[in-house]
């Protein structure tokens, strides 16, 4: 991190690796407890042995780093040369890592502006991209900031899940619509609103949800420049159809990411997750 503003983020933005070592963006890891262990995500536990334990049932939960954590990474990004540090962070709604970060920016060694993107997986990361590539063309810390808040502005995220189950273990759903979905036997799907997580239509069956998960997305892409990331959990033929089908059908796609989330997130999801970030440029 050797430019003047420095980016972090954390392991729940799922940039892919070339993209942050391209832009030299830093991510501190979220935790997954598994059982009695506590892993990192990206580093500790793969999505895979996280979908295989909630299969099992087994006892999942995540949380946040510590402050220290972001202490040393703000130090690392000081010593390398940095001068001041934008650190973008998922919705506060769902973790507490923006309070985390906030806690460290106050003994860091150089100026932190801490961001609540209100934002999750590649939303997230788009947002982390807009603030590196306008740091990189010389941009202070307050352009970097609102070139990620001016793609968050933008962004929409659709994501379709088998159960609700997941989502209401984790408080990330309310009880009421969780039952609501499972007493009529339909297929959620869901959308990020205000940092939070809210139900959008439900679908009779999955093939009808995943088909209006690839409809919503198209409707929402339009025909401006546009980026698009398309995530799952442990279903990877679900998601590179609808990426296949989304390159013939977005007529200004830019750069189009396919990938499983991470731990985290799946803990929260469940497996059979897939989802459609929509990032007009």
């Amino acid at each position: 991190m050797s430019r003047h503003v420095a980016i972090v983020t954390d392991s729940t933005a799922y940039l892919p690796p070339p993209a942050m070592r391209r832009h030299n963006i830093t991510a501190v890891p979220l935790t997954v407890v598994l059982g009695d262990q506590a892993l990192e995500e990206g580093t500790e536990i793969s999505a895979r042995s996280l979908a295989q334990a909630l299969q099992k049932r087994r006892s999942v939960t995540t949380s946040r780093p510590s402050p220290e954590e972001f202490v040393r990474t703000y130090r690392a990004a000081a010593d390398a040369g940095a001068t001041a540090i934008v650190s973008l962070h998922l919705s506060a709604e769902f973790s507490g890592t923006y309070d985390a970060a906030v806690l460290a920016a106050k003994t860091a060694p150089v100026p932190v502006r801490v961001v609540d993107t209100g934002m999750v997986a590649m939303a997230l990361g788009f947002c982390a991209l807009a603030a590196a590539e306008a740091a990189e063309a010389g941009g202070s810390v307050d352009d970097a900031v609102a070139a990620a808040e001016k793609r968050a502005a933008g962004m929409s995220a659709f994501f379709y899940v088998d159960t609700l189950d997941y989502l209401r273990r984790g408080g990330r759903i309310g009880a009421a619509q969780a039952l609501l979905g499972s007493a009529l036997a339909v297929k959620p799907l869901l959308q990020l609103d205000g940092g939070r997580i809210e139900m959008l239509e439900k679908v009779r069956t999955a093939s009808k949800a995943i088909a209006r998960l690839e409809e919503l997305a198209v409707e929402r892409a339009g025909t401006g420049s546009v980026d698009i990331a398309v995530h799952h959990l442990a279903a990877p033929e679900r998601a590179e159809k609808l990426a296949a089908h989304l390159r013939e059908r977005v007529p200004a796609l830019g750069e189009l990411h396919v990938s499983e989330v991470g731990a985290v997130i799946g803990a929260h999801t469940g497996p059979g997750l897939l989802a459609a970030v929509i990032a007009p440029r």
